[in-house]
């Protein structure tokens, strides 16, 4: 896939799936805008790839997500592609999820998905053209114990995609979700109650029809595939990258 000439801003561009994404986007030929709250991994990537300088920010404050759209167009006149990748996990049930960490998941999650859309969307709706990929989960379809509220920013996201995909579909905007399984990032390992072992992880990866865990280029790619005019026939879609996890 070819995107010479296209601008692609990625969220969460510093590490994991973002990261990979953004050097994706770069390989195949565009410019890539990273965005990201950690300066010091976002510019390790900005660096890596030979790219100008991150915006650095937080996404859950709609006027940063706004002006992340703005810097885009300063530096390179149009916004051709949207990945909302920035996102945070916290494992707790319902009962151990205190006022702050649901804010502040709902924040990230859910609020970032929406400030940065609205950003992008009035940008590609003057251009005639645009695309945008959420990342969702497959956890915001099918659930998972331990980690409500992270389920629900999931599900929330996926509605979002779907809404927005209906309301701008006639504006030359296609709206997806790409919605990983168990994949080998950092966030697989955060906020983990106890040490994070090899044994853990090879429960993870047993616990997957495939017997591995996927790595972030997988993921990646399924995002450049929809981001790309292959996909010209799809919006409002959710694309589960789960090793065949949520089909047994």
């Amino acid at each position: 896939m070819d995107f010479t000439g296209k601008v692609a801003l990625v969220t969460g561009a510093a590490s994991g799936m973002g990261a990979a994404t953004a050097r994706e986007f770069s390989a195949a030929g565009a410019k890539v805008v990273i965005v990201d709250r950690n300066a010091e991994l976002a510019a390790q990537v900005a660096a890596e790839l030979a790219c100008d300088p991150p915006v650095i920010g937080d996404i859950s404050d709609s006027a940063f997500c706004k002006q992340a759209v703005e810097i885009a167009l300063e530096r390179y006149g149009r916004l051709d592609i949207l990945v909302n990748a920035a996102g945070i996990i916290i494992r707790a049930d319902g009962l151990e999820t205190s006022d702050e960490q649901w804010q502040r998941i709902m924040n990230v999650n859910v609020n970032g998905v929406f400030f940065m859309s609205r950003a992008a969307v009035g940008v590609m709706k003057e251009q005639g053209s645009g695309s945008i990929v959420n990342f969702g989960s497959i956890w915001g379809e099918v659930g998972a114990a331990g980690v409500m509220a992270y389920c629900a920013s999931k599900g929330a996201v996926h509605q979002i995609t779907r809404a927005m995909a209906l309301d701008h579909v006639k504006d030359g905007i296609r709206i997806n979700a790409v919605c990983p399984g168990e994949v080998n990032t950092p966030m697989l390992s955060s906020e983990r109650s106890g040490p994070v072992t090899p044994e853990m992880m090879q429960a993870l990866a047993d616990s997957v029809p495939m017997g591995r865990l996927a790595e972030p280029v997988e993921i990646a790619r399924v995002v450049l595939f929809l981001s790309s005019d292959d996909a010209s026939y799809m919006t409002g879609a959710m694309i589960n990258v789960d090793a065949g996890f949520t089909v047994r």
